[in-house]
């Protein structure tokens, strides 16, 4: 007896294909994976001839696809096949309205009425790994998302993990389990599904069903799931018979939407019902798509492959903000990107669809993201805790019945505060119980027994998880919050909740550490009264450098230097301070933080080309007679021709000197007389002997007319240590300047004097 074989139907075939692409393997990959020779897929199983079963089974099990989904099905005879056309274009008419009503709008949130889907739908990304089946350690994942403590960054999700088209993983599988965080936008693709199969973009002959889980459930004398399916069209004119006639051929995409929403009393009748269903002879050849929030089962459906929706990418985020405001207001979308693009932490909040339409929500209303960020984050918590479920009617089981909004609320910021201290952005599951434990003990029906105890932290963290989607879980066994953003701001309302002098102290200890910049921002807004916290923060700012004496030589320069500008600009309205930060800011050969500056506080014209001019002599002078020193990419000239630096600096030196005002007319001659004593660097040779020969002294004549008349070139020779302690003094006073900008209550004595004293050596 011959070995019995298989054969590819035409959907197979492109279904096999399909999911070789997806996992980028070539036929000789596959082959050598299954144990045969390349000609049997490409000669033989691509043209649809029959081959070896054991092959065919191994091939389909390396790509994970129901092997009987793939084969030729028994053969129909014509005029049935015409029938099952006729009666498939048949309900598809029919049922148009009811799935348009039920699928073809949304609205969420403050919406103020319904828009179509197709108006505002983007694309969903799938993540086929679920990343709570990842096995990676606390190492890994810290060095995967880039979130160590010396180089800190806003943590990305979305750039670490393979991600394939949702259209794409629901053509290649039959099957699909669709995980997906609160607001990820589940529900939202399914009626997207269910949309493009009605209107036959789907590249199948069949019909959609879509059917929320949870209505199903607490549908009045508890029908079977097949019983259900076959009334749902019947005020459509749709008989049942036919209904189940399709069924039986396995014409129907059935989206089942919601298991998360199916209570406990009935989430095993629920789950039993649609494995049946699935498994079914005839039934089972349908197409079936469940959604169901990450956690919040874990029942393993048989024979269905599970993925996972992934956040938004910049991509993605664009394009849902450009169909947001195409109608309303073009022009918003653009500004809204621009802004987004300069505010890291609402970039995290964005990849989620929910959290991205409160986000456009907000902007739409004031064409802005709110200057007090802590009251946005705080409405995006309570969508998360609250609103979301309530506006959709939907009731969950709860553990705790004393563990309220608030609550959890005070449970997530006691878990973000020890986490963020400690600079773990990811924890292990146990840390996570470990937290809860302390916390629901002490809560009136909470358990005495240890184990007991132990189990509930367990379910609580997963109802926080699937309910909220607060904290996620990012590989097995390990946890973080779902954005770097809300344990800043979770962290934040531990410190502010309760204040306390010793609490401020320790706050401001971490001044000058790049990850806890937000979280101070943050308590600026969030405290009743901030006056306290921005007079420490003032007082360990001016102790950085009031130890050393050759750093309050440079304040007292700084002052002397801003003062001289002032004498010269009597009529200009810019304040001291600002004059102080410029000058400690191109000391320090950064242009781009002298451009920064102008964003805050505005200069005159005038000023500007007094500040370019230092900027440009003291470049020169460091620039002379060690060109390695220079970085060319600050100017985006090019490295291997260095003599064109003194080009470009001669075409920018002429420039400077034409708009300087009459009033500085010696400083003009005598700038103009020592670049004149310079050869012409197009000249390169003769440039470059008399840069051996005469460059030197020409230097000091640069120096000396610096000093003499702009005060600047002195060389302060700082050791390592000092230009450390100077970053730092740098960086903590634009936090403390950018503190004050920040909507919030400051005496306003304390306010003026913190501002009026920005910048200067401790003895002023």
């Amino acid at each position: 007896m011959g070995r019995r074989t298989l054969q590819a139907s035409s959907v197979g075939i492109e279904t096999i294909k399909r999911a070789m692409k997806r996992k980028k393997w070539s036929q000789d990959l596959l082959a050598g994976r299954v144990g045969c020779v390349r000609q049997t897929i490409g000669q033989h199983l691509y043209k649809g001839d029959p081959i070896d079963e054991e092959y065919f089974l191994a091939i389909c099990q390396e790509l994970g696809l129901d092997w009987q989904e793939m084969i030729v099905q028994e053969a129909e005879s014509s005029e049935d096949d015409l029938e099952i056309k006729d009666l498939i274009a048949d309900i598809r008419q029919r049922i148009e309205p009811m799935i348009k009503k039920e699928c073809g709008k949304m609205r969420v949130l403050d919406m103020e009425q319904d828009i179509a889907l197709g108006e505002i739908y983007t694309d969903v990304n799938i993540l086929e790994n679920l990343t709570a089946k990842q096995r990676w350690g606390l190492e890994e994942l810290h060095c995967l998302f880039n979130s160590e403590l010396e180089d800190f960054e806003r943590l990305g999700w979305g750039k670490a993990q393979k991600r394939v088209s949702g259209l794409d993983a629901v053509q290649g599988h039959r099957k699909l389990m669709i995980w997906g965080k609160p607001g990820a936008g589940k529900t939202t693709f399914l009626k997207y599904i269910a949309m493009e199969c009605l209107a036959e973009r789907l590249g199948t002959d069949c019909f959609p069903i879509f059917l929320s889980l949870k209505e199903f459930a607490e549908k009045p004398g508890q029908p079977e799931l097949l019983h259900y399916i076959s009334h749902k069209f019947v005020d459509t004119g749709v008989k049942i018979e036919v209904i189940e006639k399709l069924l039986n051929h396995g014409k129907a995409l059935i989206l089942l939407d919601g298991l998360d929403e199916v209570l406990e009393k009935d989430s095993r009748r629920v789950i039993s019902q649609i494995q049946q269903l699935a498994d079914h002879l005839h039934y089972g050849k349908n197409q079936f798509l469940i959604t169901c929030r990450i956690a919040a089962k874990e029942y393993l459906f048989q024979g269905f492959r599970e993925v996972e929706v992934a956040d938004f990418d910049q991509e993605q985020i664009q394009v849902f903000v450009m169909k947001w405001f195409q109608f309303k207001n073009p022009a918003k979308a653009e500004k809204f990107m621009e802004k987004l693009a300069d505010n890291e932490p609402i970039q995290e909040l964005a990849s989620s669809p929910l959290l991205l339409t409160l986000l456009c929500l907000v902007f739409g209303e004031l064409t802005n993201f709110p200057h007090n960020r802590a009251q946005l984050y705080e409405e995006g918590v309570d969508i998360l805790l609250k609103r979301w479920d309530g506006k959709r009617g939907i009731e969950r089981d709860q553990l705790y019945k004393n563990l309220s909004a608030k609550r959890k609320e005070d449970l997530l910021s006691l878990i973000a505060l020890e986490t963020f201290k400690q600079g773990n952005y990811f924890f292990k599951q146990k840390t996570a119980e470990t937290y809860i434990a302390q916390f629901i003990e002490n809560l009136p029906d909470a358990k005495s027994d240890p184990e007991a105890l132990r189990l509930d932290s367990e379910d609580v963290l997963r109802s926080i998880e699937a309910n909220h989607g607060l904290l996620v879980t990012r590989a097995k066994g390990i946890y973080s919050f779902s954005h770097l953003t809300f344990q800043e701001y979770f962290a934040t309302r531990k410190l502010t909740l309760n204040p306390t002098t010793e609490t401020l102290r320790e706050l401001v200890s971490h001044l000058t550490e790049k990850r806890w910049r937000e979280v101070i921002l943050l308590a600026v807004e969030m405290l009743e009264d901030a006056t306290e916290l921005m007079q420490l923060m003032k007082q360990t700012v001016d102790q950085l450098l009031a130890e050393d004496e050759r750093l309050q030589e440079y304040l007292q320069w700084l002052k002397a230097k801003a003062n001289s500008v002032e004498r010269e600009y009597t009529t200009e309205d810019i304040k001291q301070t600002t004059k102080r930060f410029s000058y400690l800011a191109y000391v320090k050969s950064d242009q781009s933080k002298i451009r920064c500056l102008y964003l805050f506080h505005p200069l005159s014209l005038s000023q500007i080309i007094f500040l370019e001019l230092d900027f440009f002599l003291d470049l020169c002078l460091s620039l002379e007679f060690d060109i390695s020193r220079f970085r060319p990419i600050s100017l985006n000239l090019s490295r291997s021709v260095p003599l064109d630096f003194y080009l470009y600096f001669d075409q920018k030196f002429t420039s400077l000197l034409n708009k300087l005002p009459p009033s500085q007319i010696l400083l003009k001659e005598e700038l103009q007389a020592l670049f004149a004593e310079r050869p012409d660097p197009e000249n390169k040779e003769p440039f470059k002997q008399w840069l051996k020969k005469k460059g030197k002294a020409w230097t000091e004549k640069l120096r000396q007319l610096m000093i003499t008349h702009r005060n600047i070139g002195h060389d302060w020779q700082f050791n390592r240590q000092q230009k450390d302690l100077l970053k730092q003094y740098h960086t903590a006073n634009i936090l403390l300047m950018e503190c004050l900008g920040r909507e919030a209550v400051i005496d306003r004595g304390v306010r003026a004097e913190i501002e009026n004293t920005l910048f200067l050596p401790i003895s002023n």
